[in-house]
């Protein structure tokens, strides 16, 4: 009874401290200087995409132990299949004036009334996410037919070498009426567009990052509640023994492909929520190095912790982002020049962070523990055994 009553109070605290930092993200954004205070929100709505990514890809490594590296392959079709779908009809043709056009004669959210109503921004921005979410997820069924009859490092390779082939082929100039080629996708709503303004066009009230971190945070709160049902301790006991979860009834080749599924439109819908941080789609920032970032992240995070790689996705932002940006710049006490610092020197000093965290925290920052593991207490007897083993 008393276990119970401290899982609850850890559930309640995590839930209030969420919507206490959603609430921050609105009072920041609507009392700081945001053209002073730009790299702050950049890293509140980048470090809220990578958290969604980053734990989309713990979904699949961390909790079903199936070791792929395609998130950036998904990414880009969720980012493209959300920019093409919202591209007003009044800009595709300058958009798409390369090619003569595009294939998609028609925009969600003017189907619903227009980006400068409610229903059209918010309506056709939401539809435009779950339709990116589900072609990621219908590429990921249809590879992963092939692909998830490997095992280890050769998943991992396929995976990867996917989402290299993913990107040369959006970047083909014979698709470019439907990717626009090696050109950039724009116009289409981003999280500015959710930004509040009076009859005179001045923004009254800021919600970008607010909308940002929500989205995230649903998506994010919905793979937390797959994790926690039977299909979540399914994939859990595929991680831990193959042979024994199939001994079990477990129907291996259906729950993996359920969880590269699952996992594939998560990051479908992260890929889509990057082209609104972006302001813009483009194939070839969707890299390999993307992908590594994201892996790094759950790593430093925890592999099987959701917490971790929300906290890590975070810290990972504003490291490389911010608070490490001076040591790209050269800087003079008096007249004595600061040595090594210079343009790229930042990067050199990251990586160095990230190995000492990675040799002192080597199961990451949360291991596999969750915010409310934080608030239980363990049973006085599993204290002492403890204690009596070591």
């Amino acid at each position: 009874m008393i276990q119970k009553k401290k899982n609850k109070t850890g559930l309640f605290v995590t839930m209030v401290a969420v919507a206490a930092f959603l609430a921050l993200t609105i009072v920041l954004e609507n009392t700081l200087d945001p053209i002073r205070n730009t790299i702050l929100f950049t890293v509140l709505k980048k470090g809220a995409v990578y958290a969604l990514v980053a734990c989309s890809m713990n979904l699949l490594n961390g909790f079903t132990g199936l070791f792929s590296l395609g998130q950036a392959g998904f990414m880009l079709l969720g980012a493209y299949t959300y920019s093409t779908l919202t591209i007003p009809m009044d800009a595709k043709d300058m958009v798409y004036y390369l090619y003569g056009g595009t294939v998609f004669r028609f925009s969600l959210p003017d189907l619903l009334g227009g980006v400068d109503t409610p229903l059209g921004l918010i309506g056709g921005v939401l539809l435009a996410l779950v339709c990116a979410g589900i072609v990621a997820a219908l590429v990921a069924w249809l590879i992963g037919l092939p692909v998830l009859r490997l095992k280890s490092d050769y998943l991992a390779i396929a995976t990867l070498g996917f989402a290299e082939i993913i990107r040369a082929v959006f970047q083909w100039d014979k698709l470019g009426r439907v990717t626009n080629g090696a050109n950039a996708l724009k116009s289409y709503p981003t999280f500015s567009s959710f930004n509040l303004k009076d009859a005179a066009g001045n923004v009254t009230l800021r919600l970008s990052t607010f909308v940002a971190v929500l989205l995230a945070a649903i998506c994010i709160a919905l793979i937390l509640l797959l994790i926690n049902s039977s299909y979540g301790r399914a994939f859990k006991a595929i991680r831990e023994d193959e042979v024994a979860a199939e001994a079990m009834g477990i129907n291996l080749a259906k729950h993996k492909r359920l969880s590269f599924c699952i996992s594939s439109f998560f990051a479908g819908v992260g890929g889509g929520l990057f082209a609104m941080y972006a302001n813009q789609a483009q194939a070839k920032v969707f890299t390999t190095a993307m992908t590594y970032e994201i892996l790094l992240i759950v790593v430093i995070g925890g592999i099987g912790s959701i917490s971790g790689s929300c906290i890590a996705s975070f810290l990972y932002v504003a490291a490389s982002e911010w608070w490490l940006r001076f040591l790209d710049s050269e800087m003079y006490i008096g007249s004595f020049k600061v040595p090594l610092l210079r343009n790229g020197f930042r990067m050199v000093v990251f990586s160095v962070v990230i190995m000492v965290v990675v040799l002192f925290f080597r199961r990451g920052i949360m291991g596999d523990k969750e915010l409310p593991d934080l608030f239980r207490r363990r049973p006085k007897a599993e204290k002492k055994g403890g204690k009596a083993h070591g």
